[in-house]
């Protein structure tokens, strides 16, 4: 396998992985320090790249070109299929709610500081909606060259953003402590789904051809890198405002705002800003595009049936963000239980039994069915995690 090959696939996974999940964790992780933070993404991190490295293994009992709906239907039946389906709609239109959410307050804050609009929040959620549905109606060709420009634009950001912020770390600051117990367990749906890129893993599967060495390297290296950056991320946001300031200043404008303030430099509020509103725009370009063509598959080919799946694509996740304009952190929590469902709960169940009937497997990742119970019980905890937080017995982040 090139090593070329390799390594576009250790980027794509840490391109997919690296998203506007990224931004919701210092606001998941202001109420419980940054060493307990960075207990749980280190956690978080392995447990997500063992499960890839399931999905690796159960791709050896399939076509190259299988995707998660094949393996489960070839592996659970139709049942498994149906499941399948219903998680990865469930994913897609969670992650859609929280970025709109997320994206139209944003969206309402330019519109007021560079053209002095002052719309209401609703209206700039729903002009927001309407930009991005239009450029994924069009289609994938014209995702990809915005995308692009997006993404480039968005890493020198965020290494702007970095190097500003760093200089301004405060010590004690990182050490502080979780403010009470069930802020930690509160935290952990949000911070798993930053570590999401399990929906990419077919394809990578079939660009490298199957080949199981270079797909562990990709996997391990891939998943690796965002963990590293979240680190950092965490070091500089943690480290540069105080645990009291943090908690009192939840939300995403308020983190912003309260980021810029406490660094003395000209325009590093406008590129914070900046990275914070290309990171939620290319992840909503990119799941909102999953999102589109999942649906398009569905709807029957006949005219004008690529609105007709915009409308169905835009409309559900929209309303929400009307309904919860602070939504964005919620809206990601929910978004863990069809992570949790896809990444954890689906791989475990189908490598469980065709390891009982498939004997001559040439990779079997190592854990055995200690290792299976383990990723159980965390996939349990994710799900009650969240679970507990929306009936209110453990405390809303954000």
């Amino acid at each position: 396998m090139s090593k070329s090959k390799v390594l576009g696939s250790t980027l794509i996974i840490a391109g997919t992985t690296i998203g506007a999940g990224m931004l919701a964790l210092p606001l998941a992780s202001a109420g419980i320090g940054f060493s307990t933070s960075l207990t749980i993404m280190a956690a978080l991190w392995a447990l997500m790249a063992y499960t890839a490295l399931i999905m690796v293994e159960l791709h050896q009992h399939a076509s190259s070109d299988a995707t998660l709906h094949t393996l489960a239907k070839q592996i659970l039946g139709k049942k498994g299929k149906y499941l399948a389906s219903f998680a990865m709609l469930f994913l897609f239109y969670s992650l859609c709610a929280a970025y709109i959410a997320g994206g139209g307050s944003q969206f309402n804050q330019r519109l007021d500081q560079w053209f002095d609009l002052k719309l209401s929040a609703a209206s700039g959620t729903v002009i927001f909606t309407l930009l991005v549905a239009s450029i994924v109606v069009i289609g994938t060709a014209t995702v990809d060259k915005v995308n692009r420009v997006l993404f480039t634009l968005k890493l020198v950001a965020m290494a702007t953003v970095l190097l500003f912020l760093a200089p301004n770390v405060t010590q004690s600051y990182l050490l502080s402590m979780p403010i009470q117990q069930g802020l930690i367990v509160a935290a952990i749906p949000v911070i798993f789904t930053s570590f999401g890129f399990h929906g990419s893993i077919p394809a990578i599967v079939r660009y490298l051809d199957g080949d199981t060495p270079a797909l562990k390297k990709a996997i391990v290296i891939g998943s690796a890198i965002p963990l590293v950056i979240y680190i950092f991320w965490q070091l500089v946001t943690l480290g540069v405002v105080s645990q009291s300031e943090l908690v009192d200043n939840q939300g995403l404008a308020a983190l912003i705002s309260t980021l810029s303030a406490t660094v003395q430099q000209n325009n590093i509020a406008n590129i914070i800003g900046l990275f914070a509103d290309l990171a939620l725009l290319t992840s909503f370009l990119g799941v909102s595009l999953g999102l589109f063509e999942f649906l398009g598959d569905s709807i029957n080919k006949k005219k004008n049936s690529r609105v007709l799946t915009g409308v169905v694509t835009f409309t559900p996740p929209m309303c929400f963000a009307l309904f919860y304009p602070q939504g964005f952190i919620m809206a990601l929590g929910y978004a863990a239980i069809a992570l949790a469902i896809l990444a954890i709960f689906l791989p475990v169940v189908m490598i469980h039994k065709v390891r009982r009937t498939e004997h001559n497997a040439p990779y079997q990742v190592g854990g055995g069915n200690l290792g299976l119970m383990v990723c159980t019980g965390a996939g349990v905890m994710i799900v009650s995690a969240q679970i507990l937080i929306t009936i209110g017995i453990l405390p809303a982040l954000g």
